[in-house]
């Protein structure tokens, strides 16, 4: 008997015909749009996608299966096969010699880069007009977490900061092959930032912020942020928040019982106190 062979650089195909069609319906596609598809494998998706958009940028990491989706498609002009890693791959360069300002990105990631993938298209944010991703089914409820959930995490404030994530399918384990281990989700991210008047930097400083906010999840926001600011500072910025909750001590609060613009109220607090 013959081992289940291991999914090439982490790549589960999607082959049930049914949840390809539903999947390439429920993305929020336009006909003008210009889509960059990250990891089309052997093009599962790629043509429906070039019937519902304008023109399609396949970027496939994997020679072997570059090669063959570039075959299949040659004689399609709405579609490009590019063999790339995405991590590398600047959207903006094919937004432009695509006469665009703007794609659309669609992905069915490797699970183990997801997050990598992520910050690398937050970084071209100003290229993307919109995506839609399929991940692992966990990554999407920390993904699209609100605050108090055990899923909030630093991963759902640095989506969150930059678009508006929400699960439109899930998809089970066996519409793949081979079938991973567990459930994936379709999310589609609208790429409103929730602080627009913030500059690059100050997002980024933010998302730095947030970082140690969540550096243990176990440990008090108080005690995660001690080693960068005084105590009696983190508790005092607290104090805000503990109004709206009045059973909660500043000492007491964890990162995930405090919303985005909470958060952001904090970063903000402490920011101006170091300057002082």
């Amino acid at each position: 008997m013959s081992r289940p062979r291991k999914p090439k650089l982490g790549q589960h195909f999607l082959t049930d015909t049914r949840y390809r069609r539903r999947i390439a319906e429920a993305i929020p596609l336009s006909t003008d749009d210009l889509v960059v598809e990250i990891g089309p494998g052997r093009g599962a998706l790629t043509k429906l996608l070039a019937e519902r958009a304008r023109r399609v940028v396949a970027v496939e990491l994997d020679p072997a299966l570059a090669e063959q989706l570039e075959r299949s498609v040659r004689d399609d002009p709405r579609i490009e096969v590019l063999q790339a890693d995405i991590l590398s791959t600047d959207l903006e360069e094919i937004c432009g010699r695509n006469r665009v300002e703007k794609c659309f990105v669609f992905g069915n990631l490797p699970y183990y880069i997801t997050s990598p993938i992520l910050r690398h298209l937050f970084d071209f944010r100003a290229a993307i007009r919109a995506m839609a991703l399929v991940v692992e089914r966990e990554v999407a409820e920390r993904i699209t977490a609100s605050p108090g959930s055990r899923a909030y995490g630093y991963l759902s404030v640095l989506t969150q900061l930059y678009s508006q994530p929400r699960t439109l399918i899930t998809i089970p384990a066996g519409a793949f092959s081979p079938p991973p281990k567990v459930q994936s989700a379709l999310v589609s991210f609208d790429m409103t930032p929730r602080f627009p008047d913030w500059s690059r930097q100050e997002s980024e400083r933010f998302l730095d912020f947030a970082k140690g906010c969540f550096a243990s999840k176990r440990k008090t926001l108080v005690n995660n942020l001690s080693r960068t600011y005084p105590r009696e500072q983190i508790e005092q910025g607290l104090a805000e928040d503990t109004r709206a909750r009045p059973r909660s001590s500043p000492s007491r609060l964890r990162a995930e019982q405090l919303a985005l613009e909470e958060l952001a109220a904090l970063f903000r607090r402490l920011a101006v106190g170091a300057r002082e």
